[in-house]
């Protein structure tokens, strides 16, 4: 409840994860019919990035600051066209003063038949969020605990959607958390994609988390990892993971482009690296860099 996302909005972590949404969402619409995106932890929907909280830290000016300017080349361009383009649809004038979170981002990319349901249970950040999608009809926005959701907002009526669980990791027990969370929600919907979000730094229990996964009996899990700096004397977060849980088929091979970009541009310094790895199903493993 602590937790204002105001101070890391556009930071690194959000890069990576709006840029593997962005792909999960268009790779849903290839097909007709609709499907709902469902995010447990949503924020405020929008973050303005001039804001006394955001320049405070200014962690955007590492992250979607330094992607908006990169030469990224032709394949990556195409990769992250939709996530970049909703945020110039936002600034129209130029520069980065608006940041789409994921509930916002998602909206922006939907087609009419396609629709978000949005938890958010800090009381405040509720009231701007459900303010910032009145009236619109494709979203619900509801004041509830978003590991609450997983169970009783699942499955979704459109019997296709990607669930999005990107919790604050204010307690040490989140990762089993997160573990366990997902565990109630695939009996629940074990046709929905799954994308788990995780920080990266220094004690983080990583290891026993994805072998806490590679437990469960969930046939096909994913995962993705971006450090942007070592950790060496650092107790912040130095990178973030996601889990992405009935990936498409495409998504690897994206990720074996994306990665390394993201690398290239966001490295704070020379130990930066990136990994992408089956926990369960395919063996083949994107390499390491």
């Amino acid at each position: 409840m602590n937790y204002r996302h105001i101070y890391h909005a556009g930071n690194f972590a959000d890069v990576l994860k709006h840029a593997v949404l962005t792909r999960l969402i268009r790779y849903m619409q290839k097909k007709d019919g609709g499907f709902r995106v469902l995010d447990t932890h949503a924020g405020i929907g929008l973050y303005d990035l001039s804001s006394e909280e955001a320049q405070k830290t200014g962690e955007w000016v590492d992250g979607i600051g330094k992607l908006m300017e990169a030469d990224l080349g032709p394949q990556v361009s195409e990769l992250l066209e939709p996530y970049l383009s909703a945020i110039r649809e936002l600034n129209p004038e130029g520069g980065i003063r608006f940041y789409p979170g994921s509930p916002k981002l998602a909206r922006m990319l939907f087609r009419p038949q396609d629709r978000l349901s949005a938890m958010e249970l800090h009381p405040e950040d509720y009231v701007r969020l459900h303010r910032l999608f009145e009236g619109d009809h494709h979203a619900r926005i509801t004041e509830l605990d978003g590991w609450l959701a997983l169970g009783a907002h699942l499955p979704p009526k459109e019997k296709r959607g990607i669930v999005l669980v990107d919790p604050p990791f204010e307690e040490e027990d989140e990762y089993q958390r997160l573990a366990e969370g997902l565990e109630k929600a695939y009996r629940r919907f074990p046709g929905g994609t799954y994308c788990l979000w995780y920080p990266l730094k220094k004690g983080a229990p990583i290891k026993e988390f994805h072998e806490t996964l590679q437990a469960l009996d969930i046939p096909k899990m994913l995962c993705a990892e971006l450090a942007v700096r070592s950790d060496r004397g650092i107790t912040g977060l130095t990178g973030s993971g996601l889990v992405i849980v009935n990936p498409p088929f495409t998504l690897k091979d994206e990720l074996h482009q994306l990665l390394p970009a993201l690398k290239d541009h966001l490295a704070q310094d020379r130990f930066a690296s990136h990994r992408a790895f089956w926990l369960r199903g395919e063996n083949k493993a994107v390499k390491d860099d």
